[in-house]
Protein backbone atom coordinates (compact mmCIF):
# COMPACT_ATOMS: atom_id res chain seq x y z
CA UNK A 1 0.00 0.00 0.00
CA UNK A 2 2.83 2.37 0.92
CA UNK A 3 4.54 1.81 -2.45
CA UNK A 4 1.29 2.54 -4.31
CA UNK A 5 0.82 5.81 -2.39
CA UNK A 6 4.36 6.88 -3.26
CA UNK A 7 3.72 6.22 -6.97
CA UNK A 8 0.43 8.14 -6.82
CA UNK A 9 2.13 11.07 -5.08
CA UNK A 10 4.90 11.09 -7.72
CA UNK A 11 2.29 11.08 -10.48
CA UNK A 12 0.51 14.09 -8.97
CA UNK A 13 3.79 16.00 -8.62
CA UNK A 14 4.68 15.16 -12.23
CA UNK A 15 1.26 16.36 -13.41
CA UNK A 16 1.80 19.67 -11.63
CA UNK A 17 5.18 20.15 -13.33
CA UNK A 18 3.70 19.21 -16.72
CA UNK A 19 0.88 21.73 -16.31
CA UNK A 20 3.50 24.39 -15.62
CA UNK A 21 5.34 23.48 -18.83
CA UNK A 22 8.25 21.78 -17.02
CA UNK A 23 8.07 18.58 -19.05
CA UNK A 24 11.62 17.35 -18.36
CA UNK A 25 11.14 17.78 -14.61
CA UNK A 26 7.85 15.87 -14.88
CA UNK A 27 9.64 12.99 -16.68
CA UNK A 28 12.40 12.92 -14.05
CA UNK A 29 9.80 12.80 -11.27
CA UNK A 30 8.22 9.71 -12.81
CA UNK A 31 11.53 8.00 -13.50
CA UNK A 32 11.92 4.96 -11.33
CA UNK A 33 14.89 5.28 -9.02
CA UNK A 34 17.62 2.77 -9.75
CA UNK A 35 20.64 2.37 -7.54
CA UNK A 36 23.83 0.37 -7.55
CA UNK A 37 25.63 -0.20 -4.26
CA UNK A 38 29.42 -0.32 -4.12
CA UNK A 39 30.95 -1.86 -0.99
CA UNK A 40 34.47 -0.56 -0.40
CA UNK A 41 36.82 -2.65 1.70
CA UNK A 42 39.60 -0.08 1.95
CA UNK A 43 42.00 -2.07 -0.20
CA UNK A 44 43.73 -1.02 -3.41
CA UNK A 45 41.71 -3.58 -5.33
CA UNK A 46 38.56 -1.51 -4.67
CA UNK A 47 39.43 0.48 -7.80
CA UNK A 48 38.41 -2.42 -10.08
CA UNK A 49 35.04 -2.66 -8.38
CA UNK A 50 34.65 1.14 -8.52
CA UNK A 51 35.34 1.21 -12.29
CA UNK A 52 32.80 -1.56 -12.86
CA UNK A 53 30.19 0.25 -10.74
CA UNK A 54 30.56 3.63 -12.50
CA UNK A 55 30.43 1.97 -15.94
CA UNK A 56 27.23 0.20 -14.94
CA UNK A 57 25.76 3.46 -13.55
CA UNK A 58 26.49 5.24 -16.82
CA UNK A 59 25.01 2.48 -18.97
CA UNK A 60 21.75 2.10 -17.09
CA UNK A 61 21.52 5.64 -15.68
CA UNK A 62 21.58 4.57 -12.05
CA UNK A 63 22.66 6.34 -8.89
CA UNK A 64 25.56 4.99 -6.84
CA UNK A 65 25.58 4.35 -3.10
CA UNK A 66 29.01 3.76 -1.65
CA UNK A 67 29.12 1.79 1.54
CA UNK A 68 32.41 2.09 3.40
CA UNK A 69 33.85 1.16 6.76
CA UNK A 70 35.67 3.57 9.00
CA UNK A 71 35.48 6.57 11.23
CA UNK A 72 35.23 9.25 8.55
CA UNK A 73 34.69 9.86 4.87
CA UNK A 74 38.46 10.35 4.65
CA UNK A 75 38.64 6.57 4.30
CA UNK A 76 37.10 7.01 0.84
CA UNK A 77 39.83 8.03 -1.62
CA UNK A 78 39.42 11.60 -2.91
CA UNK A 79 39.78 10.53 -6.52
CA UNK A 80 36.52 8.58 -6.20
CA UNK A 81 34.52 11.69 -5.31
CA UNK A 82 36.29 13.69 -8.01
CA UNK A 83 35.59 11.13 -10.71
CA UNK A 84 31.94 10.73 -9.72
CA UNK A 85 31.43 14.49 -9.98
CA UNK A 86 33.14 14.65 -13.38
CA UNK A 87 31.04 11.74 -14.70
CA UNK A 88 27.82 13.35 -13.46
CA UNK A 89 26.75 10.32 -11.45
CA UNK A 90 24.47 10.94 -8.46
CA UNK A 91 26.09 9.36 -5.43
CA UNK A 92 25.90 9.09 -1.67
CA UNK A 93 28.06 7.60 1.05
CA UNK A 94 27.00 5.24 3.82
CA UNK A 95 29.44 4.81 6.69
CA UNK A 96 29.26 1.56 8.61
CA UNK A 97 31.02 0.29 11.68
CA UNK A 98 31.75 -3.37 12.12
CA UNK A 99 30.86 -6.14 9.71
CA UNK A 100 30.48 -4.79 6.17
CA UNK A 101 28.67 -7.92 4.96
CA UNK A 102 25.95 -7.55 7.58
CA UNK A 103 25.61 -3.84 6.78
CA UNK A 104 25.14 -4.66 3.08
CA UNK A 105 22.53 -7.30 3.89
CA UNK A 106 20.59 -5.01 6.24
CA UNK A 107 20.67 -2.05 3.86
CA UNK A 108 19.59 -4.00 0.78
CA UNK A 109 16.79 -5.75 2.67
CA UNK A 110 15.09 -2.38 3.18
CA UNK A 111 15.58 -1.07 -0.35
CA UNK A 112 13.87 -2.35 -3.48
CA UNK A 113 15.64 0.15 -5.77
CA UNK A 114 19.11 -1.40 -5.32
CA UNK A 115 19.72 -3.40 -8.48
CA UNK A 116 22.92 -5.11 -7.33
CA UNK A 117 25.92 -4.81 -5.01
CA UNK A 118 29.45 -4.53 -6.43
CA UNK A 119 32.52 -5.60 -4.46
CA UNK A 120 36.05 -6.65 -5.31
CA UNK A 121 35.96 -9.75 -3.10
CA UNK A 122 33.09 -11.16 -1.07
CA UNK A 123 35.58 -12.56 1.46
CA UNK A 124 36.82 -9.06 2.27
CA UNK A 125 33.32 -8.04 3.34
CA UNK A 126 33.73 -10.36 6.32
CA UNK A 127 36.48 -8.13 7.69
CA UNK A 128 35.55 -6.75 11.11
CA UNK A 129 32.87 -9.41 11.49
CA UNK A 130 32.75 -11.23 14.79
CA UNK A 131 33.28 -14.95 14.60
CA UNK A 132 29.60 -15.54 15.41
CA UNK A 133 28.56 -13.19 12.57
CA UNK A 134 30.71 -15.10 10.09
CA UNK A 135 29.14 -18.39 11.18
CA UNK A 136 25.57 -17.11 10.80
CA UNK A 137 25.81 -17.20 7.04
CA UNK A 138 28.84 -18.26 5.07
CA UNK A 139 27.00 -17.49 1.87
CA UNK A 140 25.12 -14.53 0.53
CA UNK A 141 21.86 -16.45 0.24
CA UNK A 142 19.94 -13.84 2.26
CA UNK A 143 20.95 -10.93 0.05
CA UNK A 144 17.86 -9.40 -1.59
CA UNK A 145 19.68 -8.48 -4.82
CA UNK A 146 22.52 -9.89 -6.95
CA UNK A 147 26.11 -9.65 -5.74
CA UNK A 148 28.66 -8.78 -8.45
CA UNK A 149 32.19 -9.79 -7.52
CA UNK A 150 34.78 -8.03 -9.66
CA UNK A 151 38.16 -9.70 -9.85
CA UNK A 152 41.05 -9.97 -12.22
CA UNK A 153 42.15 -13.33 -13.53
CA UNK A 154 45.74 -14.10 -12.75
CA UNK A 155 47.87 -14.47 -15.87
CA UNK A 156 49.68 -17.75 -16.36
Amino acid sequence: MKNWLKKFDDAMVAATFAEAGEFETARETLKERRTIMLALTGKREDEKAFRFAINACQRIRADLEILYSGQKKGNVPGWIQSELRSEGIEYSFIKVDGCIRLAVQKHTSRRSDILFVVVESSDRLNMKCKKSQKLISKSWKDLKCPLVVVSELASA
